[in-house]
């Protein structure tokens, strides 16, 4: 219950993004354009794929689970962003923060691992194209999307337990704009050993099997491509890869910013901008990335917009 003299901590008080109260409303406007962008982006590619009969393969199909997943994702921190920047008290209950925890952590870690599963899509479908139908069925891509979810899940459920057993009875401001672990960790007067440790176990082992998924997974590919005689057929083929690479890209480049740099060279603003980047913008840019970059998306997109006039 209680430390000393201690009260317990029965709700936190947000810092948010910045102090400064002239740049609450612009970077409410601002924020609010992304989210519905990126509301009606990976709305509108998970309803395309949907709808589209010829999305109907397992490339689409994992791009419709990472559409959603970035959809759920960002739901969780924005629209408690986007109140608090214009609420003078930016309050959140003990219960509502260890449920955006528990989600961000999750839909992190899907979308970490859904990655993985897309890069070895990419391998069956250019190393063992004869093969690929059988070992992408319907069945199995299912059960992939099922075991990242389930991973996800867990997970969470284990950091989040470990998270809120602890005791809070300091300061209950989080210098931050969400809940999240590490900025709440020094707010608790238990011992945060044992969820220090539960929290790098889970980066090191979610964030390896995704990498070396995926590490492995291109290696086989660019070893596939060479060995294609024309310079033309290598381009095509690399082509398929290339929206996939440049999501890896953003997304693990910014984890492993935050995970790897130096202790002494933290800065709290620099976590907040961090976080920001792969909890708002990622989301946001990957429909525009795979929209912009593929031709059968575009065209099934135009397909829609036209049958669409046409009943006008």
């Amino acid at each position: 219950m209680e430390e000393g003299n201690h009260s317990v901590v029965t709700e936190f008080i947000l810092s948010g993004l910045t102090d400064h109260p002239e740049l609450q409303v612009p970077l409410f406007v601002l924020f609010l354009l992304i989210y519905v962008v990126t509301i009606v982006g990976n709305g509108g590619m998970t309803l395309l794929i949907t709808i589209d009969p010829r999305l109907h393969t397992p490339m689409y199909f994992f791009l419709r689970s990472l559409s959603f997943c970035d959809l759920c994702y960002s739901s969780v921190i924005v629209p408690k962003m986007l109140q608090d920047f214009l609420a003078e008290r930016k309050s959140i209950s003990h219960a509502a923060c260890a449920m955006q925890i528990y989600l961000l952590v999750s839909f992190s870690d899907t979308e970490c691992l859904l990655l993985a599963v897309m890069a070895y899509d990419r391998y069956v479908a250019i190393c063992n194209p004869l093969l690929y139908s059988i070992i992408m069925s319907r069945q199995r891509c299912n059960q992939l999307v099922a075991v990242v979810c389930a991973m996800g899940l867990v997970d969470a459920m284990i950091q989040s337990c470990c998270i809120f057993q602890l005791s809070f009875c300091r300061s209950n401001i989080i210098n931050h704009f969400c809940c999240d672990i590490p900025p709440l960790l020094p707010l608790s007067c238990s011992d945060t050993s044992i969820s220090e440790t539960a929290m790098f176990a889970s980066i090191c082992y979610i964030v390896a099997t995704s990498l070396v998924t995926i590490l492995l997974s291109y290696v086989c590919i660019i070893s596939t491509i060479l060995k294609i005689s024309s310079a033309e057929g290598r381009r095509k083929t690399f082509s398929t890869c290339t929206c996939h690479l440049i999501t890896v890209g953003m997304f693990h480049g910014i984890q492993l910013f935050m995970y790897l740099r130096p202790s002494s060279s933290y800065s709290l603003t620099t976590d907040k901008i961090a976080s920001v980047f792969y909890t708002v913008v990622i989301p946001f840019l990957n429909p525009l990335i795979y929209s912009l970059r593929n031709r059968e998306v575009k065209d099934a997109l135009k397909k829609v917009i036209n049958k669409f006039l046409s009943h006008l």
